[in-house]
């Protein structure tokens, strides 16, 4: 609701496009998602290429992962998507 994240009591700054995935990703922690389906829970309606999703959990990756080139929330699955286990 106030549109803010954190981890370890420290705040990320997100976009809104950034907090929407985070969002999504939450609200199916541990469920994985295809493109498609986070395409259409983060942006409904709105038509957009797989590569848009790709850039922004890079871009998210690098804003709340540990080690962002070691993955440990936002897990690429292969053939499917992602999967949060945050």
């Amino acid at each position: 609701r106030r549109h803010e994240a954190s981890r370890n009591g420290t705040r990320i700054d997100l976009t809104a496009t950034e907090f929407k995935l985070l969002r999504t990703f939450v609200r199916h922690r541990g469920e994985a998602l295809s493109i498609a389906r986070l395409l259409e829970e983060a942006w409904p309606g709105v038509f957009l290429t797989d590569r848009v999703i790709y850039t922004h959990v890079s871009n998210l990756r690098q804003k709340i992962e540990e080690e962002p080139s070691r993955p440990a929330l936002i897990i690429g699955v292969r053939g499917v998507g992602y999967r949060f286990d945050g």
